[in-house]
């Protein structure tokens, strides 16, 4: 028997693998329903990596048989792993077309959420370009968990296109949904600590022009920043990360805007104190 949590082994590939054969076999010979139970008995565990490797294997069936609809049965099942199960299986039976994956995700970022965001992390960082061309939609949504699921997986884009990133924040920068705010402030610190002065700059200029809400989303991620100057467990800051910071600080204290000033002496306060 398979365990309920952690990463498999040996013993359990081949039991699922022994499962799967079972599977491929009975579809191949129209017994559906009898395969339809089959993978539901193997799905129905709270082992995130059973149901990942079930998917995975799922998706290599070539022969005849009703897999794709089994599985696009199964994706509306009550049972949550049963449901996460059927999600891999499209993810990987799809990896060519990353579109029709996102399209999927729409129908499961409520009923499926962690496997949906794992896989939206893959994504930003496999097709980028495809992402960026359709999270924008996703941060138009009126509802909130898809609006910050959009960003999910963004800091893997962070080195290397800031530029979006910020601009994509810049355009949900105020929603009142405490879920978008929490996504703000886990990406944009990995703009700052590779694009250090480019953020600062942007930062500034929204704290100008916002009301206390926006500063105090600003806040969460300045002090993530300003904390990583100060942990001397954080050997891989760049130099220019550490004085850009240090100086931008420096600069806001004796900016004329007074949240700006505000800011800039609330970080004074972390980055001395350490």
């Amino acid at each position: 028997m398979i365990k309920d949590i952690g990463r498999l082994n040996l013993d359990d590939y081949k039991l699922i693998e022994a499962q799967v054969e079972k599977i491929f076999l009975n579809l191949s010979k129209d017994k559906i329903d009898l395969a339809r139970k089959q993978i539901m008995e193997m799905a129905n565990t709270p082992n995130y990596f059973v149901r990942e490797e079930m998917g995975k294997r799922l998706a290599e069936y070539e022969g005849p048989g009703a897999m794709e609809s089994v599985c696009a049965e199964l994706l509306e099942d009550h049972i949550y792993g049963i449901r996460a199960t059927a999600l891999f299986y499209f993810y990987y039976s799809r990896q060519d077309d990353i579109a029709v994956i996102i399209k999927i995700l729409e129908k499961t970022f409520e009923s499926v959420p962690w496997e949906s965001e794992t896989i939206l992390f893959d994504l930003w960082n496999r097709d980028p370009a495809t992402m960026k061309s359709m999270m924008p939609q996703w941060a138009k949504s009126p509802n909130e968990k898809k609006r910050a699921m959009s960003m999910h997986g963004m800091e893997n884009i962070a080195q290397r296109n800031p530029q979006y990133v910020l601009t994509f924040i810049a355009r949900i920068l105020d929603d009142e949904s405490t879920e978008v705010q929490k996504k703000i402030s886990h990406v944009l610190p990995q703009v700052g600590r590779y694009r250090p002065l480019h953020t600062y700059v942007n930062i500034r200029r929204w704290l100008q022009d916002g009301d206390e809400d926006r500063a105090r989303t600003l806040w969460n991620t300045m002090k993530k920043l300003a904390n990583l100057i100060t942990d001397r467990n954080q050997k891989d800051q760049s130099p220019e990360f550490v004085s850009t910071t240090r100086e931008t600080i420096a600069q806001w204290r004796k900016d004329s805007s007074p949240l700006v000033a505000q800011m800039g002496n609330r970080l004074y306060l972390i980055t001395r104190s350490r």
